[in-house]
């Protein structure tokens, strides 16, 4: 009996890492799609899905835009290169899209957030930045009280048929 063969683990394209406390904790105007400039046991680590991105912000550093505080865990595939797992990452967009962002950033007080970083179709990872404000609790609480509120009213039109209600 012939055996299939296995999936691999490792993440061709789709989503490795996801901030999803991120929509949560901003209102996000805007989103943009930037590259990311990792090193080779960086990718491999990140096709792997053990990236974190929950604590990451975006910042400027010498007149270009930066990842700060994104963990990738280092590879264990028996790669010698080493590298810091919290290391500042860079960010590759068109310089007169930095500038509008970082002008965003000075002048409205906004943030950019890192949504998630994920892997195009042709295999290049990119990170998904959204350029919010900070949500208030009121507006939390708000968000919280939809999603339960959507979540019931499915539950209810799903059990209407069973006549238990």
């Amino acid at each position: 009996m012939a055996q299939k063969p296995r999936k691999s683990a490792m993440i061709s394209h789709g989503i490795a890492a996801q901030n999803r406390k991120g929509r949560f904790n901003y209102a996000i105007k805007e989103t943009v799609e930037a590259g990311l400039v990792l090193k080779g046991a960086e990718v491999k680590s990140l096709r792997l899905g053990r990236a974190t991105i929950t604590e990451a912000y975006a910042g400027e550093r010498d007149g270009e835009l930066w990842l700060f505080n994104s963990y990738i865990p280092e590879y264990q595939g028996g790669v010698l290169s080493r590298f810091d797992t919290k290391a500042p990452r860079k960010l590759l967009l068109h310089r007169k899209q930095v500038q509008k962002y970082l002008g965003a950033v000075a002048k409205e007080g906004a943030t950019l957030v890192p949504l998630d970083i994920h892997f195009n179709q042709r295999g290049v990872a990119k990170v998904t930045l959204g350029l919010g404000e900070g949500k208030r609790n009121v507006d939390k609480r708000h968000a919280i009280a939809e999603r339960d509120w959507q979540r019931n009213k499915a539950r209810v039109l799903r059990d209407k048929g069973r006549g238990d209600y």
